[in-house]
């Protein structure tokens, strides 16, 4: 079963001081609320998206408390039927009738938020 390209995605308190931080480790943000017009960052929501290699860590400031475990996948409808035949449950599902972006959320049995997302 391939799961995806993995990111953790951390909910922070000031995004300039995680960036100052994670920068340091050698990541480079390849996306954000900065330069992507559709999901631009606000007054109190912002958003970067960091790499080194083929580690991803995104950060969320005032976007959503905690922390999650993200799977990005190119074709998502599949994983989710494969998934929840083998019994998992779903928080939120993604439309299985339609095509392109989409998402699905569930929580493991100890809380922590996982987010199945398809970009395309």
């Amino acid at each position: 079963m391939e799961l995806g390209t993995f990111s953790v995605s951390l909910g922070v308190k000031d995004i300039e001081k995680s960036l100052d931080f994670y920068l340091k480790f050698g990541f480079e943000i390849i996306d954000g609320g900065h330069m992507n017009e559709e999901f631009a960052d606000t007054d109190t929501d912002k958003w970067r998206i960091l790499r080194n290699g083929t580690t991803n860590i995104g950060l969320f400031q005032g976007v959503f408390d905690g922390n999650i475990l993200t799977f990005i996948h190119t074709d998502l409808r599949p994983l989710q039927a494969e998934l929840k035949a083998a019994g998992v449950q779903f928080d939120t599902e993604a439309d299985m009738t339609t095509t392109g972006p989409c998402s699905a959320t569930l929580t493991d049995p100890d809380g922590n938020a996982i987010l199945f997302d398809q970009h395309y």
